[in-house]
């Protein structure tokens, strides 16, 4: 079904600025959207510290939402926080909804386990299967480029930090694979299209 709302709120990942979201940011304006960062501090403050500012964000007008890693699990939170959201369509940019193993490698170690802060046992455990009433659909990488890959566990295809099994949560509407990284996915033309069509279709079909 084809979606009349153009408000985008972009969703930045794991030690990463809003800005880092620029580039979609300007394709999604060049499409005819409205995009809006939100920005939010993934480690020091957290999803608990983002998620209230956050739902009020949403709550001012319909929009969708596109999100980069971390973000789409903030993302997902606050839509299964807050249910009755306005949020149309979602789309996750390499996010491991089902829980990253290479976030659990992080943890395990002393001296990198501070890295996560806050954002920890959200990265760790991933999102419940999706039963909300926004369409989530999920654009994963599969250029293993990443310092991901050498905390353990990234089992099968993967963008170098999130496998893609990793982000096949249950409830999806549809899911696709670029040639990207994990931080190639910020910048990917493909990913930015994929999105667009999503947004306007809710498929990635474009």
């Amino acid at each position: 079904m084809t979606s009349l709302v153009s408000r985008v709120v972009l969703l930045h990942g794991l030690w990463m600025p809003g800005v880092s979201m620029r580039w979609h940011a300007a394709r999604l304006l060049q499409a005819g959207f409205a995009p809006e960062v939100f920005s939010y501090p993934t480690v020091g403050g957290g999803p608990e510290a983002a998620l209230p500012r956050l739902i009020d964000t949403l709550a001012r007008a319909p929009s969708h939402i596109l999100a980069h890693s971390l973000g789409g699990l903030v993302g997902l939170t606050a839509l299964q926080s807050a249910p009755d959201l306005p949020v149309a369509r979602v789309v996750c940019l390499g996010s491991p909804l089902c829980g990253s193993a290479a976030a659990s490698g992080i943890a395990r170690r002393s001296l990198t386990a501070v890295t996560l802060g806050r954002s920890a046992d959200l990265l760790r455990q991933g999102c419940q299967p999706w039963r909300g009433a926004a369409e989530v659909g999920v654009i994963a990488g599969s250029a293993p480029l990443g310092l991901g890959q050498f905390f353990g566990g990234i089992r099968g295809p993967s963008d170098g930090t999130v496998a893609v099994a990793e982000t096949r949560l249950a409830g999806l509407a549809d899911h696709t694979v670029v040639a990207a990284s994990h931080s190639g996915l910020l910048f990917s033309p493909a990913a930015s299209r994929h999105a667009i069509a999503f947004f306007r279709n809710g498929r990635f079909k474009e």
